[in-house]
Order: structure tokens, then C-alpha cells, then sequence
């Protein structure tokens, strides 16, 4: 009897939660779960201080019918003290390098606060720098994403590819 008994907990409750996830009470489209899922942050440092934050999400995950030729990512990142990076030489007046798996992007576009992808971070501050990002497709199914400027650098974003 006790047998049955415990038998009959353990199934109402997991039957109970079986069409439930971490989204479930959450008024998000399926568009941001799936960027919420998709998304990394870390902070920008040197040996001795934090320079700031950045963020990046995975938009082929996001968008698997729209982004398919190349790996996309939707950066966004804050900079404390931006004359410290100022680089006259650079395109973007800030000394920043970011990489993927080792690799240069092959197209940098920067963005406004408010753009398409805003809605996916919930982030639309005047004072953090937006990007979208394109890589070369990489047979990796794990991608780290890696900035550095001059002696500052993030912690590796970490993404995982989904299966096709």
C-alpha cells in the first residue's frame, strides 16, 4: 500500500509541472525566451578595475529561418570611463577588438539605442554602445565570444549552436 501510495505522489506531482518551464509566468514572446536563453554578459576588466559590461545574444538561435548564412550576435555593452578606450585610429573611435572562436568578425554594423533588436534585451540606454555582429559560419558547435581592448578584456560568452 505505501508502495502505491508514494508511487502516486511522485506522478501528480510531476504531471502537475510536465507543461510548465522557466517561462511560464512570464508575459514574453517566444522571441525573447528564446534571446533569454541565448544571451551571456560579462564584465569587462583590467588586472586592477572593471571597465564595464558587455552583452551579447546569439541570434541565430533567436532567428534560426532569418539568420543561417553566417554566426550573428546582437552586442550591446557599457563603457565607464570611454575616453581610457579612445582610439583615433579605430572606425569606432574606441580601441575594441571582438572575436569568435579566435576570428574577426566580417561585419560590424553599429546600431541606435533603439533598434530592431531592442525588444529581445529590454536595454534601450543612450549611454551603452549597440552592435550587430557577423561572422564567418564556424563548424563549432561551441562558439566563445572573446572582447579585448588594450589591456582590458571579458570573461569568454559562451554559446552553444542548436541543433539543426
Amino acid at each position: 500500500m505505501k508502495y502505491i501510495l508514494t508511487l502516486t505522489i511522485f506522478f501528480l506531482l510531476f504531471t502537475g509541472c510536465a507543461d510548465k518551464n522557466a517561462f511560464s509566468k512570464f508575459n514574453m514572446q517566444k522571441e525573447q525566451e528564446l534571446s533569454a536563453s541565448n544571451s551571456q554578459s560579462s564584465k569587462i576588466k583590467t588586472a586592477q578595475k572593471i571597465d564595464g559590461i558587455v552583452s551579447a545574444i546569439y541570434l541565430n538561435n533567436v532567428y534560426p529561418n532569418t539568420y543561417t548564412s553566417n554566426e550573428y550576435f546582437y552586442i550591446y555593452l557599457y563603457l565607464k570611463n570611454e575616453k581610457e578606450m579612445y582610439d583615433p585610429t579605430s572606425v569606432d573611435d574606441i580601441n575594441l577588438t571582438i572575436r569568435l572562436n579566435n576570428k574577426l568578425p566580417i561585419k560590424v554594423e553599429k546600431l541606435t539605442n533603439k533598434n530592431k533588436f531592442s525588444h529581445l534585451s529590454s536595454v534601450e540606454n543612450e549611454w551603452r554602445r549597440y552592435y550587430l555582429l557577423a561572422f564567418k559560419k564556424d563548424k563549432n558547435n561551441a562558439l566563445n565570444l572573446v572582447l579585448e581592448s588594450g589591456q582590458s578584456f571579458s570573461g569568454k560568452l559562451a554559446f552553444q549552436k542548436d541543433e539543426q
